[in-house]
């Protein structure tokens, strides 16, 4: 073991005093395990009494590193104990935890990557498009105060207190203004414009009809899409509903410019009862639908000319609705449908 020494002087030199021959201090070894080496300590501590009273002038100490600590010496730090097992089962679980969140943020991403696009634009989830359009949200417009709802009820005859304006389809997103209805700036059209659907030999007939049998008001739009389907939506209001019953401007007999005898839409009395869970009525084509009756006619084949015309007649209270679509070749069936039922809600 090393050994190391340290010299103290504590002062100077003095002269020799008289006294007896001072002897030099020394401890007797300490006996130790057999397994350790035996060491010589000399310190003031362990020095014998007499020693103490008569120390020299110079002290010499012998400090013995790999001595057990006194009470004057710093205790040593503690080793740092082990990890234990449980700990590193808690790594493992984090990593892990670590792993499945990544899994899930990608996973995430991925089902958010899926549901933006259309579905025509992902390989292997593409699904061709129907035909149907795109309108703007649909909502009713206000009451005045006290109103009742048109299927409320405490208004058995129907009668539509909102403007009727209001009550009008809006154009499909991406479509164009057809100045053909002639409606103004409010969306009011005036009778002689209405009756210019019909061919010249009708409107005289139907023009006394309509101020004969209690017309309020007409208003209108019309749109063109893309593919060149012209719309014409057509809604007016009598005094009441039976007025609506006795207008016979719209129904299998109805002769529109350009359009040949109707017959009943054979895709739409096909699929009636089953996508609307209607009941049959006393009119050909009818069908019920949120409290609306409806009748879709179409043109007969072979068609006159290059266009075909399909119609629908809704009535509901005191109005009596009207779609007109015509398109080159043949009118596609989803979206005059879709145009229909939403013109029947609006107003139920």
């Amino acid at each position: 073991m090393s050994e190391q020494t340290t010299t103290a002087a504590t002062g100077p030199e003095p002269e020799p005093a008289t006294a007896p021959e001072p002897t030099d201090t020394v401890t007797e070894p300490t006996e130790t395990s057999t397994d350790t080496p035996t060491e010589t300590t000399e310190t003031a501590e362990t020095a014998a009494p007499e020693a103490t009273a008569e120390a020299t002038p110079a002290t010499t100490e012998v400090v013995t590193e790999d001595a057990p600590a006194t009470a004057e010496a710093a205790p040593a730090a503690p080793a740092a104990p082990a990890a234990p097992k449980d700990r590193r089962k808690l790594f493992a679980a984090l990593r892990w935890t670590a792993a499945v969140v990544v899994f899930a943020t990608v996973g995430a991403g991925v089902a958010y990557g899926i549901t933006r696009p259309e579905r025509t634009d992902i390989p292997g989830l593409s699904t061709e498009g129907d035909g149907r359009w795109t309108f703007p949200t649909l909502s009713r417009p206000a009451l005045p105060a006290g109103a009742p709802l048109p299927q409320g009820p405490d208004n058995e005859d129907g009668t539509h207190y909102a403007p009727l304006t209001g009550l009008l389809l809006p154009a499909p997103v991406g479509s164009k203004a057809d100045d053909t209805v002639k409606a103004d700036k409010d969306g009011t059209v005036p009778v002689d414009a209405f009756l210019e659907e019909y061919t010249t030999e009708e409107r005289p007939k139907l023009k006394q009809s309509l101020e004969w049998d209690g017309l309020r008001q007409i208003a209108g739009r019309g749109w063109t899409t893309a593919d060149g389907t012209r719309t014409h939506v057509y809604l007016l209001r009598f005094h009441s509903s039976g007025f609506v019953d006795a207008f016979k401007g719209c129904d299998s007999n109805m002769r529109l410019n350009g359009v040949s005898a109707l017959d009943l839409d054979d895709v739409w009395s096909k699929a009636k009862n089953n996508q609307m869970n209607s009941t049959t009525l006393d009119f050909p084509g009818a069908a019920n639908f949120d409290g609306t009756e409806l009748s879709v006619y179409q043109e007969l084949k072979p068609l006159l000319g290059e266009e075909q015309s399909k119609i629908g007649c809704l009535r509901t209270g005191d109005v009596l609705g009207m779609v007109i679509q015509t398109r080159k070749g043949e009118v596609a069936p989803v979206p005059f449908h879709q145009t229909v039922i939403l013109q029947s809600q609006l107003l139920s």
